[in-house]
C-alpha cells in the first residue's frame, strides 16, 4: 500500500460523504487506505461503516469509548494501526483540501524529506479559513513562540502546528510520543531533528459543523509547549503558578471584605488545592493516570498531602508577616514557591506513580525519580 490517510473525527458526521468522496477522486491511481480515528458521541460512526459501502478502496473506522489525548492521541492510534508506510493526517472538517495530497506526495517522492507540512504561512498559503481577526492572529502569534523556542527542530517549516501533513512512520519513534490536544505534528518535529519539506495549501471554510477551538485547547497547548521545551516539571510550574495567583487573588479578595489574613489564607489554599488537581490530572499527569490507579486515590494523596503542606506553611506565613513584618501576601507567595519543588516530587513519585508489585518498589522508584530528574 501507498499510503494510509488518517481522519481523526468528533462528531464530523455531515462532512464524511464529501471527504470520502474528494480524497477518494484526488488519488485516484494510488493504492491507499482511508481510516478514520473516531472520538464521537454521535452517529458518525455509523455514517462511516454506510460510507464505506459506496467505494472501491479501503475505508476503515477505529471508534475509541475512551478518547485518550484527545485529537493528538487519535493520531497515534492511527499511526500504529496503519498499513502504509507513508501517512498524512488531515482534519475531518474539508478545511483541509484533499486535492492537495497529491502534491504533498510528489514532494515526498523526491526523496530528502521525512515529513511534508501542507502550509498556510508559506509563500502561496493562505489561512483563510480562519474564524477571524483574532483567531488569526492567536495562530500567528504561537506559530511564531513556538518557533523561538525550537529554532533548530522547526528551521524548516512556517507552520508547525498545522493538521494537514505527510509523514514517514518509519522516521517518527511512536513510542516517544506524548500527545496532548491538538497539535501533533509539533509534537513529532520537536520529539526528533527530522527533514522536512513544505507545500503551500489554502486553509478553507468547515464544510459543515462547528470548529473545536476553545479556551480549553489553547491551554492544553501551552502545557504541551512547556512541556516539550522544558519537561514535565516546568508544565507542573505552570500549574502551579496559576494555582498561586488564584491563591493570592482569592486571599486578596477575602482579606478586602474584612476577613482577617489568617482564614482567609486557608480558604485561598483549600479551594486552589482542589483547582490544581484537576489541573494535574488532565493537563501534566494525563499519560500517568492509567497505570496509577483510581482517581479518587490519586485526590486523596494530594489532598491530604497538599493540607499537611498548607499546616507547615500558614504558620511559616505567620511568622513571615508578624516576626519580619512582610505584607501578607506578599508573605504568601514567598511561602508558595519555596513549596514547589517539594510538591512537584511527591506528586511524580507517588500520586501518579505506577500500581507495581512488592518486588518492584525499590527499583521502580529508583527508575521514576531518574525519569523525574531528566524530565
Amino acid at each position: 500500500m501507498d499510503l494510509t490517510v488518517i481522519v481523526p473525527t468528533f462528531n464530523e458526521g455531515p462532512n464524511v460523504a464529501e471527504l470520502v468522496r474528494r480524497v477518494g477522486a484526488s488519488l485516484r491511481g494510488t493504492e491507499f487506505e482511508l481510516v478514520f480515528v473516531d472520538d464521537s458521541t454521535d452517529e458518525t460512526p455509523d455514517i462511516i461503516r454506510a460510507v464505506a459501502t459506496t467505494v472501491d478502496f479501503p475505508v476503515r473506522v477505529i471508534h475509541r469509548d475512551v478518547p485518550d489525548a484527545g485529537l493528538g492521541g487519535a493520531v497515534l492510534e492511527g499511526f500504529h494501526a496503519a498499513q502504509a508506510r507513508w501517512c498524512l493526517v488531515m482534519d475531518g472538517d474539508l478545511q483541509h483540501p484533499p486535492e492537495d495530497i497529491p502534491r504533498m506526495l510528489d514532494r515526498a517522492a523526491v526523496g530528502d524529506v521525512d515529513v511534508v507540512v501542507a502550509s498556510r504561512y508559506v509563500a502561496g498559503g493562505t489561512a483563510g479559513g480562519l474564524a477571524g481577526v483574532t483567531r488569526t492572529a492567536v495562530s500567528r502569534a504561537s506559530t511564531a513562540l513556538t518557533k523561538s523556542m525550537f529554532p533548530r527542530k522547526l528551521h524548516g517549516t512556517t507552520d508547525p502546528m498545522t493538521g494537514f501533513f505527510l509523514v514517514d512512520r518509519e522516521a517518527v519513534e511512536l513510542d516517544q510520543l506524548r500527545p496532548r490536544g491538538f497539535k501533533i505534528l509539533l509534537e513529532i518535529l520537536a520529539r526528533r531533528q527530522l527533514r522536512i519539506g513544505e507545500v503551500p495549501f489554502a486553509f478553507a471554510s468547515r464544510h459543515a459543523g462547528e470548529s473545536k477551538a476553545s479556551f480549553t485547547q489553547g491551554i492544553r497547548f501551552l502545557t504541551q509547549l512547556a512541556m516539550l521545551r522544558f519537561g514535565r516539571m516546568s508544565a507542573f510550574a505552570l500549574v502551579g503558578g496559576v494555582g498561586a495567583i488564584a491563591n493570592l487573588v482569592i486571599m486578596w479578595g477575602l482579606i478586602r471584605l474584612g476577613m482577617d489574613y489568617l482564614p482567609a489564607a486557608i480558604i485561598a489554599s483549600e479551594v486552589t488545592i482542589i483547582g490544581n488537581f484537576l489541573l494535574l490530572e488532565y493537563l501534566v499527569f494525563a499519560d500517568m493516570r492509567a497505570e496509577s490507579g483510581l482517581m479518587r486515590t490519586r485526590f486523596i494523596k494530594s489532598f491530604a498531602f497538599n493540607n499537611l503542606e498548607a499546616l507547615v506553611r500558614i504558620p511559616v506565613l505567620a511568622l513571615l508577616v508578624q516576626d519580619a513584618h512582610i505584607p501578607s501576601v506578599l508573605a504568601a507567595g514567598i511561602t508558595l514557591a519555596a513549596a514547589f519543588v517539594v510538591r512537584f516530587v511527591y506528586h511524580a513519585l507517588w500520586v501518579y506513580a505506577p500500581k507495581r508489585t512488592a518486588q518492584a518498589v525499590a527499583p521502580a522508584r529508583a527508575a521514576r525519580a531518574e525519569r523525574s530528574l531528566e524530565s
